[in-house]
């Protein structure tokens, strides 16, 4: 799949998704998933009645009985680390290497952390909706794991889709252009028609499109997206202007070596964190608030 380096939004890379440079957390996704992976087939052993799985997956995939029932909560983010297959893995390490990196980069890394977790939690929430909902997923899945990292995935896909709606992406087979708008629209009517049909594995289907549900509410929530931004700076942020000025010209007012140019700048930024929040000031602008509440 390629990419054409067009369409970013303000303040978003100036590369194209799926390059690696300046991505941690996405390295680290990477990396961890797959090492979790060779551990847990090491680990597994075969018997004559097939496959015992290892002590890895018993202990942290998802199931509404172990995770809700017996309140067993960290299965919430276990078993977005625990893959069935090579094939389910290498499907999710490829998502998160071709579009982590360009969400990581607009979000800074922890917030783009958060964001993927949140979205994989989702995930399993929605399954256990649809399971509860009478007509759609079969009541006898209380029981039924859920493992892999899908949900983050397309918490990361429709993000992207979000940002950079018109960004234009090409598929190796066929090889049919599209915008990433379309491509993430393609994949959730997949996974739409799956749940409904109650098709194969329709409730992996449900956790995909819980966290695309999530992915998308973060990124149109300006509170939402306001407080993960936050995270990246280690900045509060607050919608009202005035508590915001006020905490910042009691620092920056009764020293001297402030100029009125400067203090004018801060007066602009801050309006700007109020109409669009923290995602979208430049490097510079940051970096002239943490030079003024140093000074």
């Amino acid at each position: 799949m390629g990419y054409a380096d067009r369409n970013y939004p303000r303040g978003g890379p100036t590369h194209p998704p799926g390059r690696l440079a300046g991505a941690p957390v996405t390295k680290w996704l990477l990396i961890s998933n797959l090492v979790i992976w060779l551990l847990d087939v090491m680990l597994q052993t075969e018997t004559r009645d097939g496959i015992v799985p290892s002590f890895l997956k018993e202990w942290g995939y998802f199931s509404i009985e172990t995770a809700i029932q017996q309140l067993q909560v960290w299965r919430f983010l276990s078993f977005q680390f625990l893959h069935a297959n090579l094939m389910h893995v290498a499907f999710n390490m490829w998502g998160i290497y071709l579009f982590g990196p360009f969400l990581e980069r607009w979000f800074r890394s922890k917030p783009f952390l958060w964001f993927y977790l949140l979205s994989g939690v989702a995930g399993a929430l929605f399954y256990a909706l649809l399971v509860a909902l009478p007509g759609l997923l079969p009541g006898g899945m209380v029981g039924d794991g859920l493992v892999g990292a899908s949900a983050g995935v397309f918490g990361i896909l429709v993000g992207v889709a979000v940002i950079a709606p018109d960004t234009q992406i090409r598929l190796l087979f066929p090889p049919i252009p599209m915008t990433m708008r379309t491509f993430a629209l393609v994949f959730l009517a997949f996974e739409v028609f799956i749940v409904l049909s109650n098709g194969g594995n329709a409730g992996g289907s449900a956790g995909h499109l819980g966290g695309a549900i999530a992915g998308f509410f973060m990124l149109k929530s300006t509170p939402v997206r306001a407080w993960l931004a936050g995270l990246g700076s280690g900045m509060k942020v607050t919608r009202r202007k005035p508590t915001i000025k006020r905490r910042f010209e009691s620092k920056l007012r009764p020293k001297s070596s402030v100029t009125k140019e400067e203090a004018n700048e801060v007066d602009r930024i801050l309006d700007k964190i109020n109409r669009e929040g923290l995602h979208a000031l430049t490097d510079e602008e940051r970096e002239l608030l943490k030079k003024m509440a140093g000074n």
